[in-house]
């Protein structure tokens, strides 16, 4: 049980009943499904991670969570999946949950981490069990989200990236772990990165410093090149509060004052080639030559 969660009612099939509570209605929301004839009530105050910490207790012990639902418990920027996905040690017949997604993993002892009360793949591991699945640019953003968050470090994704030579989507995962970057500060902004990278644009740098007439660091844009005095920005729905409005406001109006050209995306530039385009206009405006074929 998580600390400090209210313990829910747990009700058996008899118990249910004595409170006119039919089976099928225990096969419902808000009740979840433990273990063989045990039901508990969500209702009672169960945040998610409670919800999580309840259903672990009717999982075998080996059982950890996994994937997307690791990536979220670890501090990615992904939505926790409806139906968590957890890895079972192989064996001969893999027992099936409505609950749960199940996988199987043969898996070291540091390829799982107890976070919050609860068994986890670790980060590294998490990394590479998403590989399969997921582009190149939500991969990066994800690697980027777990190490900021602490759950991964270049070490530790090399030493499981290093023994994994047949396992599937550790092609792809070797390719985007060199370019991870922990300063990262959000989703979209290492999808960017990654799509700059991509392209024959100089290398971005990020979280670069914007200097005054004497040479004071006075803001930093999140991307840019500072070469081509040029910066990338890209505008969450954070931004939209009054007080961090101001605050970007006076930031914008410091790098324009000392003379950089500031690119602003949002949302509605989820698209690899507008970004990649605008970049490079902004480039070319400031002096940048492209590689001759």
């Amino acid at each position: 049980m998580v600390r400090g969660m209210e313990t829910p009612r747990v009700l058996t099939a008899a118990h249910a009943r004595t409170l006119g509570i039919s089976r099928g209605q225990l096969r419902s929301l808000p009740w979840l499904h433990l273990a063989h004839d045990r039901w508990v009530d969500l209702d009672d105050g169960v945040d998610r991670l409670g919800h999580l910490a309840l259903l672990a207790q009717g999982l075998p012990d080996d059982a950890a969570y996994s994937h997307l639902s690791a990536a979220s418990l670890l501090g990615a920027h992904v939505d926790a999946p409806t139906r968590p996905s957890i890895v079972l040690t192989p064996r001969r017949v893999l027992p099936q949950r409505a609950e749960v997604l199940v996988h199987a993993r043969r898996l070291e002892a540091g390829d799982v981490v107890l976070h919050r009360g609860l068994r986890v793949t670790s980060g590294a591991q998490t990394f590479l069990d998403l590989a399969p699945t997921t582009g190149p640019a939500e991969l990066c953003a994800i690697g980027d989200a777990l190490w900021r968050a602490g759950a991964l470090t270049a070490e530790s994704l090399a030493e499981r990236l290093a023994r994994a030579d047949r396992v599937r989507g550790v092609l792809r995962a070797r390719f985007v772990a060199p370019r991870l970057d922990p300063r990262a500060m959000s989703r979209p902004e290492s999808k960017v990165r990654w799509w700059i990278g991509q392209s024959d644009l100089p290398p971005i740098e990020v979280q670069v410093p914007v200097l005054d007439a004497r040479g004071r660091v006075v803001a930093h844009g999140d991307l840019g090149w500072e070469r081509f005095r040029t910066l990338v920005e890209y505008e969450g729905r954070q931004h939209a509060d009054p007080d961090q409005f101001d605050r970007d406001i006076d930031r914008y109006s410091l790098m324009g004052a000392d003379g950089y050209l500031l690119l602003r995306f949002a949302r509605r530039h989820q698209r690899e080639d507008v970004v990649v385009d605008r970049c490079r206009r902004a480039l070319l405006s400031r002096g940048w030559v492209p590689p001759t074929s």
